[in-house]
């Protein structure tokens, strides 16, 4: 005979504690602190080639054990300096704020290491998140899984401490974080700056850039352009470089006009923030007459330029800079010597290649007329182009704008001809009019 069920009583009402308890939950760590350690590492990616640059940069900002590696820099100090790089670093595409570092062998493993780090401390349950995963020689047979095993790691130690947990959001994301594996060593980075850095902020409508704007920054910064000299770009296209210069001219950061995932973090003190905006090195100045040089064949690139450079500089300044439409090879000389720094057409199709190699030697030629005693610099994938413009480079640098591989080529332009006079034999007659010499 079956057991009879035990009496129950009416079920109490909830107290207020328990009501409340996932409300509790879901509050219980929102009164984060700014981390305490006083040194943090970080690791910065840029375009590849910018990385010694970007290496001054970040210690100009007072980073310390810098390390250089190929596509980026790795450096340490107090956390405010995560901040101070994407306030300020024109070369950096990212400033990656290291939460994990260890050895691995599977998956379970890199969970693991995620699982340890405490999220909720960082930021709310509301704010959606994406995982990247990079590798360089991983036995991993899939990044995705990773990346997948990562943002479970992630969820779950929400869950375990409140009643919510983050969306996935992989188009944009209030977090992103970044996962970088090696052979055996797997590191969790938090992304400080949300959006890449290259987005500056200014180019709100317009044409579309075959430059991003940290590589045309890095490429000043190479070539040691800090505003004290002419600039011309004599195809400007959107204006990328000619709006840098004028960023680096007037010193004015390049995040500006941007804002930043770590303003979404916990513990994110705007006061202080306000602080590191306001700290400069080096005060403010007006842009200078004559400094700034564009061109371009075609009118719409030259009112995008204009509007980019407006809204850095603001109206008045925009028209201190010298904007042309014309072809390249009829620009007059703008002055006695400076810095061309542009970015020609590189010919993605053969049609369009052939074309480009026929225009070569007038453009050279109007280097040799307008531009002696100028630094002369082009940023191309086409390896002939040097050959092409009649011009023995001397400083060719590997760089790439987004996949694409190219070379920077410098020319020191000079008037007259550089060939050294061949030496006279003994006796005044010109060696190859010599019979031996002939035979």
């Amino acid at each position: 005979m079956p057991l009879p069920p035990k009496p129950t009583s009416p079920a109490a009402p909830p107290s207020p504690l328990s009501r409340n308890d996932d409300q509790q939950r879901a509050t219980i760590i929102v009164k984060a602190k700014a981390p305490s350690k006083a040194i943090e590492k970080f690791f910065a990616p840029c375009p590849r080639g910018l990385e010694g640059v970007l290496a001054d940069e970040l210690t100009a900002l007072g980073a310390q054990k810098i390390e250089p590696t190929d596509g980026g820099v790795g450096f340490s100090g107090p956390y405010e300096l995560g901040q101070r790089a994407c306030y300020w670093s024109r070369v950096a595409s990212r400033v990656l704020w290291q939460q994990a570092d260890a050895e691995y062998r599977s998956e379970d493993d890199i969970y693991r290491l995620a699982r340890a780090v405490d999220w909720p401390h960082l930021f709310a349950s509301h704010l959606t998140i994406r995982v990247e995963t990079n590798a360089i020689r991983s036995p991993l047979r899939s990044l995705d899984f990773v990346s997948l095993k990562v943002k479970d790691a992630i969820v779950d130690k929400f869950r375990a401490a409140m009643n919510s947990r983050p969306s996935v959001d992989t188009s944009m994301p209030d977090m992103r974080i970044f996962v970088f594996l090696t052979a055996y060593r797997a590191t969790i980075y938090l992304d400080l700056a949300g959006e890449a850095l290259f987005k500056r902020g200014y180019r709100r409508d317009g044409l579309a850039a075959p430059l991003r704007e940290n590589l045309a920054a890095g490429m000043l910064l190479l070539k040691g352009w800090r505003g004290d000299k002419p600039l011309l770009d004599a195809m400007c296209g959107s204006g990328t470089i000619l709006t840098e210069a004028a960023l680096i001219a007037v010193n004015r950061a390049p995040g500006s006009q941007r804002t930043f995932a770590f303003e979404k973090l916990r513990f994110f003190d705007a006061s202080r923030f306000k602080e590191i905006r306001e700290a400069s090195p080096i005060a403010s100045r007006a842009i200078a007459e004559k400094l700034l040089f564009g061109n371009d064949i075609n009118p719409a690139a030259i009112e995008t330029t204009r509007r980019h450079l407006e809204n850095v500089l603001g109206t008045e300044g925009a028209r201190a800079v010298t904007l042309t439409q014309q072809r390249a090879e009829d620009i007059p000389r703008p002055a006695e010597n400076g810095l061309l720094l542009t970015n020609p057409p590189y010919g993605e199709r053969l049609d369009e290649l052939a074309q480009l190699r026929a225009w070569y030697p007038s453009l050279g030629a109007w280097l040799k007329r307008e531009l002696s005693g100028w630094t002369a610099c082009f940023i191309t994938a086409d390896r002939e182009f040097p050959s092409g413009v009649g011009f023995k480079p001397s400083k060719k640098t590997p760089l790439f704008n987004g996949a694409l591989d190219c070379r920077l080529f410098e020319f020191q332009m000079y008037s007259g001809s550089k060939r050294e006079p061949k030496p006279l034999p003994t006796g005044g007659i010109p060696l190859e009019h010599q019979r031996a010499h002939r035979e």
